[in-house]
């Protein structure tokens, strides 16, 4: 695992990706939303869909198996390039439910809060609820993951493992 290679590649997607994520949308038109929702996803729209997908994979691969040190410069790249964790996602198959809720959550954590985390913690609400409705576990998947959170609060709403852990509020 070499992050600073894979902070690298961060770097030039994000730079990418960047005039996509900062693109107006002018709420006065009527047909924002269905204008919104008819375009690429960022990714594909820049071209760069198996670089972003090897690139997020990896940062949670490191994050998910590193220490925290490991997991603490993980979370610093999320940080470091918002348009990368604004605009690249989890895609792709996964061997269970389970597995994909895990994976979900995980990316989450590393990502460690959004510029606006009453987002992200509505994001954590629909996620459990999702994986309850397909029978996960949901319980000892949400506390594994908060285990390995950020600790830190970035604006006054909790931390990342207090957000996760929210995820357990909603049955």
């Amino acid at each position: 695992m070499n992050l600073a290679a894979i902070r690298e590649d961060v770097a030039v997607i994000d730079i990418l990706l960047r005039d996509i994520a900062q693109r107006p949308v002018d709420l006065t038109d009527p047909d924002w939303p269905a204008k919104l929702s008819a375009r690429l996803p960022p990714v594909e729209e820049a071209g760069v869909v198996a670089e972003a997908s090897a690139a997020l994979t990896a940062l949670l691969d490191a994050y998910e198996s590193g220490d925290e040190g490991v997991r603490g410069e993980v979370r610093q790249i999320f940080r470091a390039h918002g348009a990368f964790s604004w605009g690249v996602g989890l895609t792709g198959r996964w061997p269970s439910a389970a597995a994909e809720f895990r994976r979900r959550l995980v990316h989450i954590s590393a990502r460690d809060q959004s510029e606006d985390p009453r987002d992200e913690l509505v994001g954590i609400w629909e996620l459990c609820a999702q994986a309850r409705g397909r029978g996960v576990d949901v319980e000892p998947i949400v506390r594994a993951v908060a285990d390995i959170s950020g600790e830190v609060d970035h604006v006054g709403m909790g931390s990342t493992r207090l957000l996760i852990l929210r995820g357990l509020e909603h049955r």
